[in-house]
Formats: structure tokens, sequence, C-alpha cells
């Protein structure tokens, strides 16, 4: 068998990768590989702090490819010879007032309710272990089975991984025979036939003539990179996230010490860095952090992130040669070893593996009511 994979973000990536282990040949198709979505994200393996009211159907999701993380993580590591930046450090989520502690305090019981692992510490004892938190951090919830991972490196280690079969063009159209897919056509008029093609182009999909209308919407936002000086390194040892003012935000510490923090969300169409949305960020990551303002911006990187209507991935297949992977919005880092291994169970024909029971219909595309269909693999159970 023979795959052209239409997109090399994270998730076309990890596909790719997870089919070449199963002896599948590939093709990725990309103009500029790992340098959509992908190439801003902070990395947050955190499947307890982003749970979050009226996304339940995530929650197993979210577990369920975190559990992946660690066979996915070393693996890669082993077959491409890169360190990923994978860190098992705890995560605080830190409120900046006290009404936002009572949102926090809501947010432990939803997350209790869910079958995560938090507690909820007062803000000196936060300070005590993070001692550059500010003096009106009043209260943290700690999470210590979310952690984090550096994307860049990542996708830096499925490129090398990857390198022979990646073709820098654009794909303009499916290549479609009696309904079903054969390959696809690029903008330079060559054709790539294959015995199955994956979409994994992210809010880029709908670009691509022969795709069924997707419901997908761009997310932008702005990730500031900084290094803080010598004299306060590291400046934190945990991923720190926090509501400001009912605003979240984030700050990742990577083991080089990187910070990376982000992240604003507006769905305004503007593909420009927002200087609003980078003071918002600068001053919220204060209120939590003061010290992070004595840092060095190295990066200001803004992208859109592919959403769909309930937030949830779109998994699935469009018709017997074609399959689609998209709309994973901030999850996709987290959702990619679950979202790879499904996308690949489809292709092989194969029941799902990994995720939760029904996994298809949670994230199948025929969920929207629209002309696209999905077809179970033989042996599949919705």
């Amino acid at each position: 068998m023979h795959v052209v994979i239409v997109g090399a973000g994270i998730i076309g990536l990890s596909t790719a990768w997870k089919l070449r282990c199963r002896g599948v040949g590939v093709t990725i198709v990309d103009p500029d590989p790992a340098m959509g979505a992908s190439h801003a994200a902070a990395g947050m393996l955190a499947p307890a702090a982003e749970v979050v009211w009226g996304q339940s159907p995530l929650y197993p999701l979210m577990r369920a490819s975190a559990d992946l993380y660690p066979g996915f993580a070393a693996d890669l590591a082993a077959a491409s010879g890169h360190e990923l930046g994978y860190s098992s450090a705890e995560t605080f989520v830190c409120a900046g007032d006290r009404a936002d502690l009572a949102s926090l305090r809501e947010l432990v019981d939803l997350q209790t309710t869910a079958g995560f692992d938090v507690s909820l510490i007062t803000g000196s004892r936060a300070r005590e272990l993070e001692p550059s938190l500010a003096p009106g951090v009043c209260g943290a919830v700690m999470i210590p089975g979310d952690h984090s991972i550096d994307p860049r490196r990542v996708t830096g280690a499925l490129l090398a991984v990857l390198r022979d079969d990646i073709v820098r063009v654009r794909v303009d159209a499916l290549i479609t025979e009696a309904g079903q897919t054969l390959g696809v056509e690029l903008e330079d008029g060559t054709r790539l036939r294959a015995d199955q093609v994956v979409v994994a182009a992210g809010s880029a999909c709908n670009d691509i003539s022969g795709v069924p209308p997707l419901p997908l919407r761009q997310v932008w936002g702005e990730v500031i990179r900084l290094r803080a000086p010598q004299a306060l390194a590291p400046l934190l040892t945990r991923t720190i996230r926090g509501l400001v003012k009912a605003r979240p935000v984030y700050i990742v510490p990577r083991l080089d010490g990187e910070l990376v923090l982000g992240a604003t969300s507006r769905e305004d169409g503007r593909s420009g860095t927002n200087a609003g949305g980078v003071h918002q960020l600068l001053r919220d990551a204060e209120r939590l952090a003061p010290a992070i303002l004595e840092a060095e911006i190295t990066d200001i990187t803004t992208r859109a992130r592919p959403g769909s209507p309930d937030d949830v991935p779109i998994i699935g297949r469009i018709d017997p040669g074609c399959v689609i992977s998209t709309g994973f919005f901030r999850h996709g880092i987290l959702l990619a070893p679950l979202g790879a291994e499904l996308s690949a169970d489809l292709v092989c024909e194969r029941a799902p593996q990994s995720g939760p029971p029904g996994v298809l219909t949670v994230v199948g595309p025929e969920r929207f009511h629209s002309s696209t269909t999905i077809r179970q693999p033989a042996g599949s159970h919705p």
C-alpha cells in the first residue's frame, strides 16, 4: 500500500510515521512542513488542565492520548536520535485574584468528577515550590499528571525520519473517479496516485478542491518565546497556567531555559501579530510571575489553529480512498499520538486499537449532519 498525506504539521507527520512503522509506504505533501500551528504550539500535555465545561467528549480522548505519549516519545526519540524536550514536571494552574480562585475551585470539582488527580493548594505553598510566583497568586491547582514537550523538537524529529518522503509543493485538488479518491493534484500540475489519501492540512483542508466542505474555523493566537537572564534561571521549573481576571494564560519552561508564553485566541481573520494580544500576554504573565519582564523576547509567532464547532477533532473516512484528520484546535500536540493511531487504523481498515469505546463516532465528520460521510472499517465498533 502507498499513502499520500496532505499536510506536514504534527498530525500529518505523526500519521505518516505511524503508517511507516506499519510497513506502509508514504509520501507527505506540504509546501512548508511543520511551520503552521505546530510551529507556534507550546506543547502542554495537559489532559486535566484542558478540562472545560461543556466539552466532556474531549476528556477521554485527551486522557487516552496522554497515556500514549511516553511510548510515542520514546519510540520517536530512538528512531530519530533527537531529544524531544519532554518534561515530566507537574503543572500549576494559578489564580490571579480571589474571583479567579473561585473559578479554580469550580474547575477542581469538574476535573475531579472527570477522574483526574488534582489538588488545590494555597498561594503561599505554590510560592514555596515556585519562588518566582507573584505575591498576589492566592491559590493554585496542582496537577502531577500534566506534563510538556517541545513541539518544534517533535516535528524536527519527525521530519528527520521522514525527510526522504516529503514533497514541498501545495496540493490543489483530490483526484477522484466514481466517488473514490485516487490521488492528489499538485499546484504545478503533477499528479500523485495513491491507494489511500489522508488529508491533514489543518484549516487549509477546505482550500483543497474535492474535499467536502468541513465546518472548520481559524482561531488565531500569539505565542511569545523568551529567555530569562542567567541570574534568574531557571525562572520556573513547572508549567504555570493561570486565570487573570478570568483570562487564561500560560508559561511553559523548557529544559534549555526557554519560556513559552501564550496564548491569545481570536477569530477575526487577521493573520498578522496583534499588538494588543502581545500586550495582554505580557501583562497577565507579569501578574503571575513578575520577573518574566526581565526576560528577553526571542520570538513572537502568530498562527491559526483549526477548530471544529464542538472543539473535537474531525477524523473519518470521506470516501473509499480518502481519510480526513483535522479540527484539533488547541489540542493538536496532545492528541497527535491518538489522532495518528486512528487515522492509520482507518487507512489499514482495522478496528481502533486506542481511545475510548465508540471513538470513531465521537470524532467522525458525520456528527455535523453534513454531506460528509464516514465508512467504518471492517470489524470496527462505533
